[in-house]
């Protein structure tokens, strides 16, 4: 009796279980109650037996029945897990972006019997792969690409959002959002996958977002490598050039002011070779300190320095170059000192007032004023030039020149090396436009902690 309802039940189902156990109790009945060959029971215990029998018919044949289900779920999972994993295994050969779409698009075009597509990229989603090749995407399709990768939501046909689309995407979902769609349709118009469908496609999704990622982690991590290694050949030749040009460089200095000392025959041309050369001396002076900023080797001695005397020696030392544009200096008697490297400050003020001269019109005047209020001391030097773009902060990053500075010359490493070189410090560099439009405006910020008080200078008086 038992191994008959087990059988149907482990071989068909509950239903046929069931039956072969109301067969099995008629039979039992037929063949071993009182009176034989009937299907009458005149005994209680008779009856009993029998429902006992479909009892433990239908019991048996619900175990039967959930382990044969069970084995069939489990077999799905393998299935569907070995799926998962040869994918992941076939992703993980490819390096770059497309090879991985091609290899997705290919594996749910097997799968699921329908075209494929990869798209990417936002406001105008573009195709990176399709399977078979050629598919193009309607209006109505481009926009379900785009819902999709802004919303992270499945769009177009079969789904709740612009079902007129020909094609059905899905998200690759990362940490940071969706970084692709995947595309499915079919070539007669029909859903491309079904409910039932969707676990699959979305774990075989995952792993192709988990490759994206990868291969973009691997291409970022390939270009910061490639950068790092562009700067330290750009401050090997930095340091190089700098160090091989300063000391004939000296030489031709020394010669200039030997010359202008002698009173040569043309006193104009010293002057000018004077003048270059020491433009030159400064321009390398920058290669170097640049070099320095980038190999942070930039040492301080901080002490408490007077503006003052830092901006009236810078002057002295730009007295060529300043030649073709008035200077005003608007220093308060009563400026406090602030603390900062004094070496380090006069670069920035000589790149700050170079810089001005540099750029401003000629004839045009430079100001150099300064200002304390609120703790803080704020030195501006100010040009009758051109101005700064909308991104004025630009123009204090290594390497950027003003527009219109071709005429002009210089690498663009003054600025940022008055930057770098201020927030050694601890002070900071702003640049801006003038209120009345007729230049350029850069700022030499000294916070509180960097001002010495009044009593601090009574004292070490």
């Amino acid at each position: 009796y038992l191994p008959a309802v087990l059988a149907a039940a482990a071989l068909w189902g509950i239903g046929p279980g069931l039956a072969g156990g109301i067969a099995a109790a008629l039979a039992y009945n037929f063949f071993f109650t009182e009176p034989v060959h009937t299907f009458r029971m005149d005994r209680v215990t008779d009856v009993v037996t029998v429902v006992i029998l479909l009892i433990v018919a239908l019991v048996t044949s619900r175990l039967a029945a959930g382990i044969r289900a069970q084995a069939r779920l489990a077999a799905a999972h393998a299935a569907r897990n070995a799926t998962i994993a040869g994918l992941a295994g076939r992703l993980l050969s490819c390096s770059t972006e497309r090879e991985i779409a091609e290899t997705a698009c290919a594996e749910l075009r097997r799968l699921f019997d329908c075209n494929a597509m990869l798209v990417s990229g936002l406001p105008q989603p573009r195709i990176v792969a399709a399977v078979p090749e050629g598919n193009r995407l309607t209006p109505s399709d481009i926009a379900a690409a785009a819902l999709t990768l802004e919303s992270g939501e499945p769009a177009g046909r079969a789904t709740p959002r612009l079902q007129p689309a020909e094609w059905q995407f899905h998200p690759l979902q990362s940490a940071a959002g969706a970084i692709a769609a995947a595309g499915l349709a079919r070539d007669d118009g029909r859903p491309p996958v079904d409910d039932a469908q969707l676990p699959l496609l979305t774990n075989l999704l995952d792993q192709v977002a988990l490759a994206l990622e990868r291969a973009r982690a691997d291409a970022g991590r390939s270009e910061v490598t490639g950068l790092r290694e562009r700067d330290r050949l750009r401050s090997a030749l930095l340091s190089s050039v700098g160090h091989d040009l300063r000391t004939p460089l000296t030489g031709i200095i020394a010669a200039a002011a030997e010359l202008r000392r002698e009173g040569g025959n043309d006193a104009v041309l010293v002057a000018t070779v004077e003048c270059e050369a020491g433009k030159l001396e400064r321009y390398i002076s920058n290669l170097l300190d640049m070099a320095r900023i980038e190999a942070d080797a930039v040492s301080l001695k901080t002490e408490p320095v007077d503006l003052v005397d830092s901006v009236a020696s810078a002057l002295k030392d730009l007295r060529p170059s300043l030649a073709e544009h008035p200077a005003t200096v608007v220093l308060p008697d009563n400026l406090p000192l602030v603390r900062a490297d004094a070496q380090l400050l006069h670069h920035c003020l000589i790149n700050l007032i170079d810089n001005a001269a540099r750029y401003s019109r000629v004839d045009g005047a430079i100001r150099v004023a300064a200002t304390a209020s609120r703790g803080e001391v704020r030195l501006t030097v100010e040009d009758e030039g051109p101005g700064l773009p909308q991104d004025a902060e630009r123009a204090l990053d290594a390497f950027s020149r003003i527009a219109g500075s071709d005429r002009k010359g210089g690498a663009g490493l003054g600025l940022a090396i008055v930057k770098a070189f201020a927030e050694a410090m601890g002070a900071k560099v702003l640049a801006a436009n003038r209120g009345d439009g007729a230049g350029a405006v850069f700022t030499l910020l000294f916070p509180q902690a960097l001002v010495v008080k009044a009593s601090e200078t009574a004292d070490a008086g």
